[in-house]
């Protein structure tokens, strides 16, 4: 079976199966479901709002780089339309809400006092949230560094900056938010921005990259030290995607690269924060990896933290084989990673989403499993900070979306996640909190500009008006009957 990919509104066997009702009264007492966005991806308000420029602003100017030429300058406007955003995740009936602070807009030079202008908006936005009974989980950076970190991440000084501003972002919030995310995705900024040169800021250093991971990394410790030197009554901890990584064959070339992709995608991000050291190298890589064996340990001390919990963001599991892998993306792009030695093959016996991810909730289960088998007492509480579908939605003469495919997707990745938790489940002993489903607005998503939609309502961006999909009414009706 080849893979496919589906439309939303293309209708699938399963659709009738996934009653809400029986979902919602399935769900544990105190499990926590809510939506997230990104500041960059769905505020706009970069003309008109005080947002000065990120890396990702300057990313979407260079001709090539984003699938249809797009930015992200206005999206979905929610930085002039945030009150009727609340009013839908109240409407929805969500429990919580993960946002991100814009870096470039509380803090337009990386450095210094927090601007007025973005304290306003921010604290518009939780007082709405909280009024409307919904619980802020906020994330301190989401891939906007601001532009005038020259260098960015692959200068040192980047993470005192975030520590600095982490301090002074908990003390103007901290008696509001409930959980706290420090780093969203650090794996993807390292290899996306500056490994494969895919996202921004662009640069293609492979193995030189590995500078970055440990900024970022670094970055991390600072901002929970600056959390809770701050006094935050929120829970703390850090987000990234995890993805099950498996060689495509039985070849030995096949499991060394499966090994290798593994620690650069997952143990390099995961070992140090949880564990407090750096795995060790694969050894046919030990020359490439070296950057992971010279560390200072008081380094390793600043990153290993006390988590109130981690974040795992799922999109699904990773098939590597050795060789080099085709010269074109799923959509047609140059590939980045083409000159590779290696490449991720698709998992054929699975149907993909319009981004080309696999969907194969089971290995959210796996996941969930691994992190536990591999981190034991030192795995915190474990949130899924991120799990959703991009799908190319089309409108409805009748202006209505209808989205039976994300349906299906986000009642078997929450049904996988709940079931893999249970007494005698795959993941038994693992301490799941909550789901977050990206995501409320459609926006812009990276590299892919508006080309694939993910959001649970509709956002028609030349009128900015919103239109819940089919998926919005169906979760309604599953956290109504918990």
């Amino acid at each position: 079976m080849s893979t496919k990919k589906l439309n939303s509104n293309t209708p699938t066997a399963r659709a009738w199966q996934h009653r809400a009702g029986e979902l919602g009264s399935g769900l544990p007492d105190g499990f926590i479901v809510g939506t997230s966005t990104s500041g960059f991806q769905v505020e706009g308000g970069a003309r008109d709002g005080g947002r000065h420029e990120s890396a990702w602003d300057a990313f979407t100017t260079q001709p090539g780089r984003i699938l249809d030429g797009s930015n992200a300058s206005v999206s979905a406007n929610h930085f002039h339309r945030q009150a009727e955003d609340v009013t839908l995740l109240r409407e929805l009936g969500v429990d919580a809400y993960r946002f991100s602070f814009a870096w470039p807009r509380l803090q337009p030079d990386g450095r210094g006092g927090l601007s007025q202008s973005g304290f306003a908006f921010y604290d518009r936005l939780l007082d709405g949230l909280l009024r409307a009974g919904i619980s802020p989980m906020a994330t301190l950076f989401h891939w906007d560094t601001p532009l005038e970190l020259r260098g960015g991440w692959l200068n040192r000084d980047t993470a005192q900056r975030f520590g600095d501003y982490a301090h002074a972002v908990g003390e103007a919030f901290g008696d509001r938010i409930d959980d706290w995310v420090t780093l969203n995705e650090p794996a993807t900024v390292t290899l996306g921005g500056y490994a494969l040169g895919t996202q921004a800021p662009g640069e293609r250093m492979l193995f030189g990259a590995l500078p970055v991971a440990h900024h970022l990394l670094l970055a991390h410790g600072l901002a929970v030290q600056g959390l809770r030197a701050a006094d935050v009554r929120g829970r703390i901890g850090i987000a990234n995607v995890h993805s099950l990584v498996q060689p495509a064959g039985d070849r030995e070339a096949d499991a060394v690269f499966s090994e290798l992709v593994d620690v650069l995608h997952n143990r390099i991000f995961a070992d140090p924060v949880l564990l407090g050291r750096y795995p060790q190298p694969p050894e046919q890589f030990t020359t490439e990896l070296r950057a992971l064996i010279e560390v200072d340990d008081a380094d390793l001390r600043t990153i290993h933290q006390p988590l109130d919990f981690y974040g795992l963001n799922y999109r699904g599991p990773s098939r590597v084989a050795a060789g080099r892998g085709a010269s074109t993306t799923a959509d047609g792009q140059p590939s980045a990673a083409a000159h590779l030695p290696f490449h991720l093959e698709p998992l054929r016996e699975y149907p993909a989403t319009g981004s080309g991810h696999s969907i194969a909730p089971e290995y959210l289960g796996l996941s969930l499993a691994q992190l536990r088998d591999r981190y034991g007492d030192a795995l915190p509480p474990v949130w899924i900070t991120e799990g959703g579908a991009g799908f190319p939605d089309t409108v409805d003469e009748r202006g209505a979306v209808h989205d039976p495919v994300r349906i299906d997707y986000l009642a078997e990745h929450l049904t996988a996640a709940v079931d893999a938790v249970r007494p005698g489940g795959i993941a038994e002993g693992v301490r799941l909190r909550g789901y977050m489903i990206r995501s409320l607005l459609d926006g812009f998503e990276w590299e892919a500009g508006y080309t694939q939609r993910y959001g649970l309502v509709h956002v028609d961006f030349p009128t900015q008006n919103r239109t819940p999909k089919s998926s919005y009414r169906w979760l309604q009706r599953v956290l109504s009957a918990r």
